[in-house]
């Protein structure tokens, strides 16, 4: 079976005309700097631990690849397209800001084989956008979502949860942009403060608390809800988990936990059952079923049975049973009173 494979190629804050408060790129993405040549050797090594049928993809990621200088950027481009017109690899991927999009860059991208636009939209609140010094508008960010749309690239948004002044109705409006916008996909990240960050500064005198973790669990679940329901596949859920990010030396605070896709699916289906659950008419001698795609049954029940336990105890339930069906799509779910009874959902 055909795998879609990255390999990912980190250029760190070479691109990015400003510092975000939350930002430390270096941190994040653990590459200091960027050495052009090596590009074809981190190609080849990737290359050689996938099959031939998988779907690989090259994948510019960190800072704002289409800011950096140009010739840089075609060059990266030339050698990676070179890998396309062999054959050994599908498309290629971007990641950037909304400020650095034209009709130049897009021409030069679409000409290299690039298929995938991911863009740091990050908040849709000006008002957020500007606490967080990201140096540009919601404005922009709609005008450059559309020239990737009309252009035909594939356009992912990417938002953050819990940045200075954001509230839970700034982030889900973010999602509703991202959704009206045309983006096919979305990665959510809950903001973690990292040390060398102005955002550090913030907290520590006090001008930034960062969100606990329950809290952005729960807000991002609810984007998560939103995008599911409009057909967004979710590329990812928090930073990728490396030493670094969770070393004294770099983090200094925020709901930076290494499971925190896995507690926002908890917290969704959690949402999701008690949601339907108080759609019917439950006694205390009620056996609730919920049903859930093959795979997802730890998901449903959640960590150390948490949403299991809970439901039962705020419906006032006798019992609640958790059932696998492989008809069901990946996040879908039912909920019965009693088996063979008509589902709610």
């Amino acid at each position: 079976m055909s795998r879609h494979v990255n390999i990912p190629v980190f250029i760190p804050h070479l691109g990015c005309p400003n510092q975000c408060v939350f930002c430390n790129q270096r941190t994040i993405s653990g590459v200091e700097e960027f050495d052009k040549n090596s590009l074809t050797e981190l190609i080849e090594q990737s290359l050689s631990t996938v099959s031939q049928d998988d779907e690989v993809e090259i994948a510019f990621f960190g800072g704002s690849f289409t800011g950096i200088d140009r010739k840089l950027m075609t060059e990266l481009l030339d050698t990676a397209h070179g890998y396309i017109k062999s054959g050994r690899v599908s498309s290629i991927r971007c990641s950037t800001r909304p400020d650095y999009i034209d009709a130049e860059v897009l021409s030069i991208l679409k000409s290299r084989g690039v298929k995938v636009i991911e863009l740091g939209l990050q908040s849709a609140s000006d008002k957020v956008l500007k606490a967080a010094k990201r140096g540009h508008t919601r404005e922009c960010e709609i005008r450059a979502c559309k020239m990737i749309v009309d252009g035909g690239f594939e356009l992912v948004g990417q938002m953050m949860i819990g940045l200075p002044k954001s509230t839970a109705d700034d982030e889900l409006e973010t999602a509703r942009l991202i959704i009206a916008c045309g983006a096919t996909g979305a990665r959510i990240y809950p903001t973690v403060v990292f040390r060398g960050t102005e955002l550090c500064d913030m907290a520590i005198e006090g001008s930034y608390e960062p969100l606990p973790l329950d809290e952005a669990v729960e807000r991002s679940a609810r984007v998560f809800n939103l995008f599911l329901k409009n057909d967004i596949k979710i590329i990812r859920i928090g930073l990728c988990s490396s030493e670094n990010l969770s070393s004294v030396s770099t983090y200094h605070s925020g709901p930076n936990h290494p499971a925190i896709g896995e507690l926002v699916l908890n917290r969704f289906y959690y949402d999701g059952i008690y949601r339907e659950a108080k759609k019917l008419s439950l006694t205390r001698d009620d056996i609730l079923y919920v049903t859930v795609a093959k795979g997802a049954l730890s998901k449903a029940i959640g960590q150390k049975k948490r949403n299991k336990i809970l439901l039962t105890e705020q419906l006032g339930l006798r019992e609640i049973r958790f059932l696998e069906d492989g008809s069901l799509g990946e996040h879908d779910f039912k909920v019965m009173k009693h088996l063979g009874e008509k589902e709610c959902i």
